[in-house]
């Protein structure tokens, strides 16, 4: 078959591309070869249209252990002898097009970035984001996605702890799904992604390989179409036992001593495997495909270097401890091959029945070596123009505040998540401590270490997409203060970062802006970006979704004496506002979906403000002083007094005290830097002189009762009643 640039093309490289490979290789490709450079040189493993971006992102911290990128996942010290492991990616063309086994594969996928590494995964948490609700695509999507994240993570056995989702019409055919995993690590028990050693066996391990998930890192570099769902080989197919087997394997292999390097394979296959690992030693690999164990019969080698069939794994063992490693694999009844050996000539050899198929030079491939690397021109999007025309004043002031808080606790960004959460099992595995006692934060027991870590996932995406710079920060720093609210310090940064089309100048304006936002408050936080993800083309026919940088955080609680809740604890506690009050509305729920607004600027921030409050709150925490703590986010203040009170079924007293603002903006306003706390009352002094030292404005507003909800002197009746309605809301919508 001749080799020409429309076949290049045919494979989503550009004539520019398969120019620059002829260069590379000194010669026109084979099939086979430009196969491999179309998985390696995609955008999902290549990042040729941000690298330039993340590198400006502050990587380096005392905690980190290995440097951002380096290895599957972040790496960072907690202490006693132990690390935490942890990252997000994203899945989302696979869960468009199949998703149920988009999820699930997701799941599967991030929890063995964790435990390659040497780690015991103990925690994952999700960011979902869909169209509306009410649309059937839009419920089968959802139901789909939610079946499979819960199906793979509870037979996998590790603890959905946390999450976020959200509806906005962007997502109506490009859905996003953002899967986090967390786990622990002994010190000198971790193992690199690297191949070293002339003459070291590669061994095959895990599941055999089908024609499953081929091609599926270039389709995760493509927009979605409506064709489409023709690709649907480049969508995974999971088996969480398996995968189970394949955890303990390798744990237990690493123990033997004799493993040099192991990567998973995952986006791009054993051709990233095999790139990866030989690049990052120095090396190059011999490769017999025919070794490589199948599920079909005449897999061509193209297909085997490409499949991302589930449940894999890469490793290079020590030469003559073969037999221990084989001893292991056997015990669990998994399939383990050699399958080639490692060699000094930074050449990746494939053969199929001794005849050479492929022959690659490892660095051309990866990202950090021969890669492309874009600096893509951009420019401000034009609809920000109507983001900075809007007029507050041209909106009218709620005339009834009570049935505007009823109707915004039914809206599914704001509503209870239990029909999603309530399909997961977050208590596998008994570490976590937030099911039965709530906080900002998820809070998971770090056995063997006397700590605790807390992780969240954050961003909202309409922030972004009104200021991307400032949208970014905010996600940084909503991430930090669910972490600080819960009694823990921030120490640490993943990212998954979705946009539409790289191409397109005004999104890729959104991407850069939202990068410096992010490495702004990452540096204020001193939480170094460890790795993660960037997920471009998530575009539906109508334009790109709203750009979504998800940043997902881990902190550590030193003490879990100092753990704190959210919820309203007794009958005459005093509810404290820490932060001031804003006339703002800007991109709020309240006025994107009950007053339909989709244009006005991001909410109030202030970086520096935010850093105090933060601060603070650390600092009421340690001094026992406060009893709740619950920051103010989507919904206002107002939602946030109900959301401390449903758990204990407690109701709240609480005034505007006669100011200025508009009531939609004092209770229902996104502005940041808020927090509610409550307290015993003989320390209400004690926290406002606190407070003072800090430059934060602290307000009174009321006490906890015993289950009715007062609101500026009206009754609002029942705890209970309004704890049904923000339960059931989406469970009426599906």
């Amino acid at each position: 078959m001749e080799i020409t640039a429309h076949t290049a093309v045919q494979l989503r490289i550009t004539e520019d591309e398969f120019e620059l490979i002829k260069q590379k290789l000194g010669r026109t490709p084979n099939f086979t070869e430009l196969c491999a450079f179309s998985g390696m040189w995609s955008e999902h493993c290549s990042y040729k249209n941000s690298i330039k971006w993340l590198k400006t992102l502050p990587r380096d911290g005392k905690k980190m252990l290995v440097k951002a990128g380096e290895e599957n996942a972040g790496l960072m010290d907690i202490g006693e002898g132990y690390g935490v492991v942890f990252k997000i990616e994203s899945h989302n063309h696979p869960s468009a097009i199949e998703p149920f086994q988009g999820a699930a594969t997701g799941v599967g996928g991030i929890n063995r970035d964790i435990f390659t590494m040497g780690a015991r995964p103990i925690a994952s948490l999700n960011s979902l984001r869909f169209g509306n609700l009410q649309d059937p695509k839009t419920q089968h999507l959802l139901g789909g996605v939610v079946h499979g994240i819960g199906h793979y993570g509870n037979c996998f056995g590790v603890p959905t702890v946390g999450g976020e989702l959200y509806f906005e019409e962007c997502y109506h055919t490009n859905p996003l799904v953002n899967a986090m995993s967390v786990g622990i690590v002994k010190a000198g028990k971790t193992v690199s992604a690297i191949a070293l050693g002339k003459g070291n066996p590669v061994f095959f391990v895990g599941s055999a390989t089908g024609k499953d998930g081929i091609g599926g890192a270039s389709f995760a570099s493509a927009e979605i179409t409506a064709d489409s769902v023709e690709e649907l080989p480049a969508v995974q197919v999971g088996d969480p036992f398996q995968e189970k087997k394949l955890l303990e394997a390798c744990l237990e292999v690493i123990e033997t001593g004799g493993v040099v390097g192991m990567q998973d394979m995952g986006a791009a296959g054993i051709i990233c495997s095999t790139a990866e690992m030989s690049a990052k030693g120095q090396v190059g690999m011999r490769i017999d495909l025919d070794k490589v164990p199948t599920r079909q019969q005449n897999m061509k080698a193209w297909e085997l270097l490409l499949s991302e069939s589930q449940e894999r794994m890469l490793m290079v063992v020590e030469k003559g401890r073969e037999a221990d490693v084989l001893a292991v694999f056997e015990k669990w009844d998994l399939s383990c091959s050699n399958i080639g050996e490692v060699t000094d000539d930074g050449l990746l050899n494939f053969y199929m029945h001794g005849e050479l198929e492929a022959s690659l030079p490892a660095y051309e491939l990866v990202l950090g070596g021969g890669a492309p690397v874009y600096n893509r021109d951009y420019s401000a999007p034009a609809y920000l123009a109507k983001v900075n025309a809007f007029d507050m004043q041209t909106v009218a002031d709620t005339s009834n505040l009570q049935e505007t808080v009823k109707a915004m606790v039914q809206l599914p960004n704001i509503a209870s998540k239990r029909w999603v959460y309530t399909q997961y099992d977050s208590m596998v595995g008994a570490a976590n401590t937030s099911t039965n006692a709530p906080s900002d934060a998820a809070v998971v027991l770090a056995k063997g270490t006397g700590k605790a870590l807390a992780m969240t996932v954050d961003c909202n995406s309409k922030y972004v997409f009104a200021d991307p710079e400032k949208g970014a920060m905010i996600a940084v720093a909503e991430a930090a203060r669910n972490i600080v609210c819960s009694g823990g310090e921030p120490i640490g940064v993943t990212n998954c970062l979705n946009f539409g089309n790289p191409y397109d100048p005004e999104v890729y304006y959104q991407f850069v802006k939202s990068v410096e936002g992010m490495g702004a408050a990452c540096r204020k936080f001193n939480t170094p970006v460890t790795g993660g993800n960037v997920s471009f083309y998530n575009q539906n026919p109508d334009g790109p979704v709203f750009p979504t940088p998800t940043i997902g955080m881990v902190g550590i609680v030193e003490d879990m004496k100092n753990r704190m809740t959210l919820d309203f604890k007794n009958e005459g506690d005093v509810i404290v506002l820490l932060g001031q009050q804003r006339n703002d509305i800007g991109s709020s729920e309240y006025l994107n979906k009950l007053k339909g607004v989709a244009f006005s600027p991001a909410p109030y921030f202030d970086l520096e403000e935010e850093f105090q409050l933060q601060q603070l709150v650390t600092s009421l925490i340690k001094t026992k002083a406060i009893k709740s703590a619950h920051d103010i986010s989507e919904g206002g203040l107002i939602v946030t007094l109900l959301e401390s009170a449903f758990f204990n079924h407690k109701g709240f007293n609480v005034s505007s005290n006669n100011t200025d603002l508009r009531k939609d903006a004092y209770w229902l306003g996104e502005a940041q830097s808020r927090v509610v706390v409550s307290c015993a009352n003989d320390q209400v002094a004690a926290i406002e002189k606190l407070a003072n030292t800090f430059g934060i404005a602290t307000t009174t507003i009321g006490k906890v009762t015993a289950n009715e909800i007062v609101v500026d002197n009206e009754n609002w009746g029942s705890i209970t009643n309004w704890k049904n309605e923000y339960d059931t809301a989406i469970e009426k919508k599906l």
